[in-house]
């Protein structure tokens, strides 16, 4: 499979899941476009495209908070990529916390 045949939507876009390589911990969920594709696979590093900015962003550009990618996999479908990276810095989330997924709705 190459960055051409996956599956992006009609705006061009594939979700990507980040993880921990070592943990497995879920750190956040962003949009590629196949540029970003290739700049994360070239660069060892994640980059993705800001769909309220419009613009490619390197994860930790201005935080220092980078992600060092170990591991680029897709889904079944090819519509979905999931980048195991090692964390640098304080974490993942721009709010400062180490994960995007540090709240939780209750169970009834």
């Amino acid at each position: 499979m190459n960055v051409e045949d996956l599956k992006y939507d009609e705006k061009g876009l594939i979700p990507a899941v980040v993880q921990e390589a070592g943990t497995g911990e879920v750190l956040m969920v962003a949009y590629m476009d196949k540029t970003a594709v290739r700049m994360t696979l070239e660069t060892g590093y994640t980059h993705f495209w800001s769909r309220s900015r419009k613009k490619y962003w390197k994860k930790g550009e201005t935080s220092g908070n980078v992600q060092e990618v170990r591991e680029v996999l897709y889904d079944c479908d090819a519509d979905t990529l999931l980048v195991k990276v090692i964390q640098h810095g304080k974490g993942a989330c721009h709010t400062g916390n180490r994960t995007c997924f540090y709240r939780k709705l209750d169970i009834k």
